[in-house]
């Protein structure tokens, strides 16, 4: 019975550091998004998300490439 409630203890302490943990060690991007390639990813996917993906899959991916390259941005 001890052993059985020691090991759900341990493991709800476990679960309870890794949520609090797991934000708090994110790392974030040196170097951030410049606002050019967040217009380009937001104009280029809209313009992609037209299309479905069942019927237009290639066709979308292409558009988007093409969209991010006519921007000068990498896909």
């Amino acid at each position: 019975m001890f052993a059985i409630n020691k090991h759900l203890a341990a493991i709800a302490l476990g679960l309870a550091i890794a949520a609090v943990a797991s934000p708090s060690l994110a790392q974030r991007s040196e170097n951030p998004m410049s606002s050019a390639r967040e217009q380009a990813l937001r104009e280029c996917s809209g313009q992609a998300g037209k299309m479905s993906q069942s019927t237009w899959g290639a066709h979308q991916l292409h558009s988007f490439r093409s969209c991010m390259h006519d921007h000068g941005q990498q896909e």
